[in-house]
């Protein structure tokens, strides 16, 4: 055979050794910390497109070259197990006992409302549909991340639709105040059960002056206290402060970040995610009651982040559902970020994404009992 016709077959073995080493070592993203090897998280966050393209090179090698058809299979055997935790396959019902303390939980980062939308009057359409969500679905325990209130006089009220809607709920709220505009920006939980005991977690990372938090609150249902966290790991976007005016700033100058600019900001999340996730499974660890966290985690289930939780806790997704579970609908393609994880003295069934996009993110919920 001649070099030219090598060439093409050649060059294929030479990709897929890079593209195959490439899965193989995103296999090992969960279990290391990103401050010790900071480009692993960026294979993590590629994980699907590295199967489908190994899936392709399979198909490819079958027609072409056996040996190294069934290299390929090898290394799609491998990441097997974690193919399982970005694609659920649950097919048992779960019967919830007569006699069981059922909870229903909804987590949603609700977008500030849609706020900031340019266009005031699709804003508050946007509002009042997630009012209607609410309203519609009737959760005992609400978890909203990126909460907007505003004190009255306002033009762009939450608080009194949330209170009407939860039958005047109980609440923990936490994060940023604007004394001047009467304005709080954060986190938010609100329950139609009884609130015995509030609290919140914070671990600002390496870098310092993040603004996000974990708050939880220890509910009670019947004779049985559960401890509910509602958690916002950090996002990509560190230079948010939640004021007026950095946020109208950010709405008129969208500016596109160059691929250095990228990866500082995605290797920056990675590495204050970490930190937090670690205070919060800890103080998990501490909890006196059976536990609760749900929010928005802003990483995959192929990431060290998602395996923190997953390693004590159970996955309500995985545990009651099937599919992708795709909660993020924002320009980058991360799929499920939001989760509700609970500890194996707890139960969950029939979880739930939304359907309506109303935000950038999906809202999730779930029975606990």
């Amino acid at each position: 055979m001649s070099k030219k016709k090598n060439l093409p077959l050649l060059t294929a073995m030479f990709l897929h050794v890079l593209i195959g080493s490439c899965l193989l070592f995103s296999l090992l993203t969960p279990y290391i910390n990103p401050t010790l090897f900071p480009l692993l998280p960026f294979l993590g966050l590629g994980f699907p497109v590295l199967v489908v393209l190994n899936l392709a090179f399979t198909i490819f090698w079958f027609f072409q070259h056996k040996n190294w058809f069934w290299v390929s299979i090898a290394i799609l055997a491998l990441s097997l197990p974690y193919q399982r935790k970005i694609f659920s396959i649950n097919l048992l019902t779960t019967d919830i006992p007569k006699q069981a303390s059922n909870i229903k939980l909804m987590s949603y980062n609700v977008r500030l409302f849609d706020l900031y939308n340019p266009n005031f009057k699709s804003a508050r359409a946007t509002r009042d549909s997630i009012f209607q969500y609410f309203k519609m679905e009737n959760p005992d325990i609400l978890c909203i991340q990126e909460y907007y209130e505003q004190g009255k006089p306002s033009t762009f009220n939450t608080i009194d639709s949330i209170n009407t809607i939860m039958q005047n709920p109980e609440a923990h709220k936490k994060g940023i105040q604007i004394p001047r505009n009467r304005q709080t920006f954060g986190l938010a939980t609100f329950s139609k059960l009884p609130i015995v005991n509030r609290g919140h977690v914070q671990h600002k990372g390496a870098y310092g002056n993040n603004e996000n938090y974990c708050i939880y609150v220890d509910i009670v249902k019947n004779k049985d206290t559960i401890r509910i966290y509602n958690v916002h790991l950090q996002s990509i976007k560190l230079e948010t402060n939640y004021n007026t005016k950095s946020m109208k700033d950010k709405v008129a100058k969208k500016t596109k970040s160059g691929f250095k600019t990228a990866y500082r900001k995605l290797k920056k999340a990675f590495t204050i995610r970490a930190m937090q996730s670690e205070a919060v499974s800890k103080h998990i660890e501490n909890s006196p009651y059976p536990s609760v966290v749900c929010g928005d985690f802003n990483d995959t289930p192929m990431s060290y982040t998602y395996h923190i939780f997953e390693n004590k806790l159970i996955d309500a997704f995985r545990n009651t559902s099937i599919g992708f579970g795709s909660t993020y609908i924002g320009m980058l393609p991360a799929g499920r970020i939001d989760y509700i994880f609970h500890s194996n003295t707890l139960s969950s069934a029939n979880f739930k994404i939304q359907e309506e996009e109303l935000s950038d993110h999906r809202a999730i919920s779930c029975i606990i009992y």
